[in-house]
């Protein structure tokens, strides 16, 4: 099930606004021109932000994502007529051959049921044409990212248009390794309604994610650096070999 942030309606038509800087995206643009995609599927795709960067380029974009809100503010946005949304997850999808399967953000992390997350990389398996990539970036469990996550560090006011000022803020809940659970709290200043979004993160090490790519039949060709976070992130680049597994 999705968070609230990306569920409830009225959070998840200010999530962009509440999030504008996504350079991190950048790098996943470049890696679909280094491998010549024309054929995308875009995994967690929520509202659509990364799908729609690829649209304008003339990819051919299918995104899907679990949270109906989410892919309602998709839907709404400029060009989406060139993206096929899908409301669901990886693990059931219909029959495609993509070239790129992608996993941005933390959308990997999110998946933190075993056997779902299992699924999720044989889903994105079968949707890959032979030789095709799957990418998806998860954060090095080494920089205990989670130390930062407060109220302190965190805390500001966003003026939306058409909203007004809403205060964000984030909390660290539990640490229960491997998961992590955070609650994002949003405060409405045209109305004084508070919202909350509690999320639970998995955290897997470099050698646990190649392990687990290689028993759903991957090649694991690379193991790089986000460039707009050195040393924080591993982005995984795995390829569905040529030859069908049997």
């Amino acid at each position: 099930m999705a968070d609230e942030c990306f569920r409830h309606p009225r959070l998840a038509a200010i999530y962009d606004p509440l999030d504008p800087d996504r350079t991190d995206l950048d790098a996943y643009v470049r890696m679909t021109e280094e491998f010549k995609a024309r054929r995308v599927l875009d995994i967690g795709c929520g509202t659509g932000v990364f799908a729609l960067l690829l649209a304008d380029r003339g990819i051919e974009v299918i995104g899907v994502d679990p949270a109906s809100a989410s892919i309602h503010v998709a839907r709404g946005k400029p060009g989406s007529e060139r993206v096929r949304w899908i409301c669901g997850d990886a693990a059931v999808l219909p029959s495609l051959r993509v070239d790129l399967a992608t996993m941005t953000a933390n959308v990997a992390q999110a998946v933190v049921d075993p056997q779902a997350w299992k699924e999720t990389l044989r889903g994105a398996y079968e949707a890959l044409r032979p030789g095709g990539h799957l990418v998806f970036e998860t954060r090095d469990p080494a920089r205990r990212a989670w130390e930062e996550w407060n109220r302190e560090t965190s805390y500001g006011v966003t003026e939306i248009p058409g909203v007004g000022a809403v205060e964000s803020w984030v909390q660290l809940i539990e640490v229960s390794w491997p998961l992590v659970t955070f609650r994002w709290t949003y405060v409405f200043g045209a109305d004084g309604q508070t919202l909350t979004s509690d999320s639970t993160l998995r955290f897997r090490e470099r050698l646990e994610v190649e392990a687990q790519l290689v028993a759903q039949g991957y090649v694991v060709e690379d193991i790089r650096d986000a460039p707009d976070r050195p040393g924080k992130e591993f982005v995984f680049l795995a390829r569905r070999p040529k030859a069908s597994r049997v």
